[in-house]
């Protein structure tokens, strides 16, 4: 799928959404500005979450939980051992009854359960985005 604006990205997001269930883990994959923190806000507009949804690159993770569902919005860009996040419990919320949304998840790939919606974003041009989702 094509996104030409932001706000296109909260469409199809917000299409994304409505398959979503409790316990689900999506893996948003993409460069640094290639929308995956824009996506995450359409997802969280669609789980009618108030909180402003920003990106968690320096607290690792966080929680949105005034939606349909509570969302878990992670970050892993600077995790270098996943031991570390093993350590302060950040994997159990994989198995919850939270949508979970992770960023950069390569770098706690040993951690990630099985079952994961992979969501693969490219950056077109600097407003055009590609999206495919892989389930």
């Amino acid at each position: 799928m094509l996104s030409r604006s932001v706000e296109e990205t909260y469409k199809i997001a917000e299409e994304f959404a409505k398959n979503l269930k409790g316990g689900d883990v999506i893996i948003l994959n993409g460069d640094l500005g290639a929308g995956k923190t824009t996506f995450t806000k359409g997802l969280a507009k669609a789980l009618n979450i108030k909180e402003n949804i920003t990106s968690p690159t320096f607290t690792l993770m966080n929680i949105y939980l005034s939606g349909k569902l509570p969302l878990y919005h992670y970050d892993m860009y600077r995790i270098t051992d996943e031991d570390e996040t093993r350590e302060i419990g950040l994997n159990e919320y994989f198995y919850g009854k939270g949508i979970c949304v992770v960023e950069w998840a390569e770098n706690i790939k040993n951690l990630l359960p099985k079952k994961l919606i992979t969501i693969n974003i490219t950056k077109v041009d600097d407003n055009s985005r590609e999206f495919e989702i892989i389930k």
